[in-house]
């Protein structure tokens, strides 16, 4: 497991290291810090094998939502989560719009962050209490799709473990795919949805029943 920590504070990044390494009571969780959103990208583009990022809200060089939207764009398979001193109900949203798989706030527990970290690794998404679930509605779709979307046979198989919560590097295990291939078939599936983000794709394929039995390969 390999998790980006983006935080201008040294000590918030150390105290979330710490926590992290309740993913494995082995303490095998690697996790890489970076204090601007310029070093994050940077090490997002030279760590192909991230399996999530954890995105603080307000930061020196760039404000999250503008990050996130560079993450979408560049690494569109990888699961980022916003982390906010307070959940104001329109950065929520707008969060979760630009498709963020997650919004976790500051001040909850250590415990309430490694459930929701859990629930996105999963292939869930996580939102503070007090926000109701998402609608089947994704937010942000560019083109909203009115008959199921056609993929081919390995798109479909990508797909179907995307939803069950595997990572690029796990898909690329199950499938004895190389990791450019499994990034390709990701980014076509977002491209047929439609959406620009991994959790966004997924919302998208539940609507249309991929979680339950592939469209195009009942008919």
């Amino acid at each position: 497991m390999k998790i980006l920590v983006v935080d201008d504070h040294a000590l918030v990044r150390e105290g979330l290291c710490q926590v992290l390494q309740g993913f494995d009571p082995m303490g095998v969780t690697e996790v890489l810090q970076a204090a601007t959103c310029t070093r994050a990208l940077e090490l997002a583009h030279f760590n192909r094998d991230l399996d999530l990022v954890l995105l603080d809200y307000l930061l020196p060089d760039m404000n999250g939502l503008a990050a996130l939207e560079i993450f979408a764009q560049r690494h569109p398979e990888l699961p980022v989560v916003i982390l906010s001193g307070s959940a104001n109900p329109s950065v929520v949203q707008q969060a979760m719009a630009l498709g963020a798989a997650g919004f976790v706030t500051k001040s909850s527990l250590s415990n309430t962050l490694l459930d929701a970290l859990r629930q996105i690794l999963a292939g869930g998404i996580y939102q503070p209490d007090g926000f109701g679930p998402l609608s089947d509605t994704v937010e942000g779709v560019r083109t909203k799709l009115t008959t199921p979307p056609v993929l081919s046979p390995r798109q479909q198989d990508v797909l179907l473990l995307l939803l069950e919560g595997l990572t690029n590097r796990q898909i690329c295990e199950h499938l004895s795919l190389g990791a450019e291939t499994v990034k390709f078939h990701v980014s076509n599936i977002l491209r047929i949805f439609g959406v620009s983000t991994r959790t966004q794709a997924a919302l998208e394929a539940k609507r249309w029943g991929y979680d339950q039995a592939s469209p195009a390969r009942s008919r």
